[in-house]
């Protein structure tokens, strides 16, 4: 069994101290079994970092998305129109997330947390700094500069994988943003929102998002780059600096995507 004083423990051998602006993406199933579940998870982070610091998740709902991207493969073709026709609106507020986890679901909804507007790819942020990180959540600048990423990047903040691999560390696809390679692309995509009160689908252009190579990346990272590890119940955790994982990364995706 897994106790809030054990995580508290552990996040601090990590290296997670108080005033840190963290992003955070966890596995519960991988950990074993927690008394209180995501609840006593939550409350762990939010009691390291303390008042000055700022939890950040992904809470991201990117099945609000039209079926021609291929999310909705439950979804027979002759039912697509049903579905553009029903689908709810975005809204920050109620809007569940899709495959973020039991803890990025709990938290979105958290007392004093802060969600972005995207309405596919949203960010949720509870602390010092939660406002800022989320808001102005452009549509077309998912993963950019100026999204939740870019903002903790120029906070210098870290990353915590609890038990989860690279392919879910999110912050590379800023590194994605950032850097040039031959193959690198747009697409559209198109989402439910509400606008000025109305119902309406909403097209946007986007960086194609591409994370085949993450596991990768991170692999050749934790060869150059330290990386502070423990292990919780039955979870290989990892806690990394995001600025020095983003720059290797950018380089990384430079040198080998073509």
């Amino acid at each position: 069994m897994i106790t809030k004083i054990d995580l508290l423990k552990h996040f601090e051998e990590l290296g997670l101290r108080k005033g840190d602006n963290v992003i955070v993406h966890t596995s519960m199933s991988k950990m074993g079994y927690i008394c209180g579940g995501a609840q006593t998870v939550i409350e762990a982070l939010l009691e390291t970092v303390g008042g000055n610091g700022t939890v950040l998740m992904p809470t991201q709902s990117w099945k609000n998305l039209d079926p021609n991207s291929g999310v909705h493969y439950e979804v027979e073709r002759v039912d697509w129109d049903i579905l553009r026709e029903n689908l709810p609106a975005y809204d920050k507020y109620i809007t569940p997330t899709n495959t973020m986890g039991l803890v990025a679901e709990m938290f979105r909804t958290w007392p004093g947390t802060f969600r972005s507007d995207h309405p596919a790819r949203s960010f949720s942020a509870n602390g010092m700094n939660a406002e800022y990180l989320v808001e102005n959540h452009d549509l077309s600048d998912i993963f950019g500069k100026t999204s939740p990423l870019g903002k903790l990047y120029e906070l210098n903040g870290k990353i915590i994988l609890l038990g989860v691999d690279y392919d879910k560390n999110t912050s590379i696809h800023l590194a994605d943003e950032l850097a040039n390679y031959p193959s690198k692309k747009t697409e559209i995509n198109s989402s439910v929102m509400n606008v000025n009160g109305e119902r309406q689908w909403v097209d946007y252009e986007t960086l194609f998002v591409d994370g085949d190579d993450f596991i990768q990346i991170g692999n050749a990272f934790e060869k150059e780059h330290s990386v502070n590890q423990t292990k919780i119940g039955n979870a290989i955790v990892k806690c990394m600096n995001q600025r020095e994982l983003i720059d290797f990364a950018v380089s990384w995706i430079e040198e080998n995507r073509k």
